[in-house]
């Protein structure tokens, strides 16, 4: 009997239904037939957004397989009073999604804003988008996003999506300022030792994935910029990497190590690419974004380090550790891609060699 586990899952600050289930090509056929589908290596399941479906609508989509419910991960109670979103809204949604692709706005952005303008709209499901205005925002801010206790980078991306959407698309400004918003946490980046970096980078055996992992921890890359990379970004004589439309749809340069030049030439006699310096299944194609999540947590759990370790400690690693070894914070800042000086400067504050000089004024009180 084909059964599916269907479960409600956040994950990375979205809102997901996670579909579990015994491999077979039947059931993958059916659940990648379902808009929005996508296979997350990270969590081992087909994810779909929740804002596009209700289980109603989902248990009928799979009629003839049994679906059993089981309590979901991160994702407050109370969700599921959110009714399926009508089609004038599913036309607002699909609108604002070709306005922000033609602007060039990051798929990531383009997934992230939509989704959240959709929640929204669902949140009202018996009025016209056009309707709805700053009392609404108030009211949906106050009984969806703070009493189900959704984080600050939560809120701040919907009111941002909602407010772009109706400045441009409607022409109709919405004064999101006194909105209540709870003070954004100011916590310090994790970083990893040179010896555990050493360790990660070293636990993969397949060159590809060792060569993925050494250049965003030695050129101090995003995720995303790392998998948008191109064999023209790779400037050999100059020892200099292109980072183009990073974030902010910024171009910068970094430079190359002689050791890392070393590795990307012997991985790419093993995969002589074409276009994307790193592919994936299907030629042609850049490397998937939860397959290299998945590489970098099995290099972690091989390391024996940290297990909570993301593949953005890597960065922070990098850029404490040019801290540490006197590199001017300014340069850094370049190097990041950081459009604030301030972002940077919280670098200062997890460096050893700050903490080994900081002095408590009890030594000063009496000599043993």
């Amino acid at each position: 009997m084909n059964t599916i586990q269907l479960s409600r899952l956040r994950h990375q600050q979205l809102d997901y239904w996670a579909l579990r289930f015994a491999y077979n090509t039947e059931l993958i056929a059916r659940v990648k037939a379902l808009g929005g589908a996508r296979w997350s290596a990270t969590h081992r399941q087909w994810l779909l957004p929740y804002a596009s479906y209700t289980e109603a609508e989902l248990r009928e989509a799979l009629a003839g397989i049994v679906v059993e419910r089981k309590a979901g991960r991160g994702l407050a109670s109370g969700a599921d009073s959110l009714e399926a979103p009508h089609p004038v809204q599913l036309q607002a949604v699909e609108q604002f999604t070709r306005w922000l692709r033609t602007h060039r706005y990051a798929e990531n952005t383009v997934k992230t804003y939509t989704e959240a303008l959709l929640v929204f709209l669902r949140y009202y499901r018996e009025r016209e988008p056009t309707s709805l205005g700053i009392p609404d925002l108030e009211a949906f801010n106050h009984d969806y996003i703070l009493k189900h206790r959704y984080s600050f980078t939560y809120q701040n991306q919907m009111i941002n999506a909602i407010k772009l959407y109706y400045g441009k698309l409607l022409g109709r400004w919405l004064e999101t300022d006194q909105i209540e918003r709870p003070r954004r946490p100011q916590r310090l980046p994790h970083v990893l030792s040179k010896e555990e970096v050493k360790k990660i980078l070293l636990a993969p055996t397949n060159i590809k994935h060792r060569c993925m992992l050494a250049i965003i921890y030695g050129c101090g890359l995003r995720r995303s910029e790392l998998l948008g990379l191109k064999l023209e970004d790779i400037d050999v004589e100059r020892n200099i990497l292109w980072i183009r439309g990073g974030k902010g749809a910024k171009d910068r340069r970094v430079p190359l190590s002689a050791m890392l030049i070393k590795q990307i030439a012997y991985y790419r006699e093993a995969y002589p690419t074409q276009i994307w310096l790193f592919e994936g299944q299907l030629k042609g194609t850049p490397y998937d974004e939860q397959s290299l999540q998945a590489v970098f947590k099995r290099a972690v759990r091989k390391a024996g380090v940290h297990p909570d370790a993301t593949l953005h400690w890597l960065r922070h690693s990098y850029a404490t550790h040019l801290l540490e070894t006197g590199t001017d914070l300014r340069y850094i800042q370049v190097l990041l891609g950081h459009k604030s000086s301030k972002t940077t400067e919280l670098y200062t504050w997890v460096t050893q060699p700050a903490f080994e000089k900081l002095k408590s004024p009890l030594d000063d009180l009496w000599d043993e």
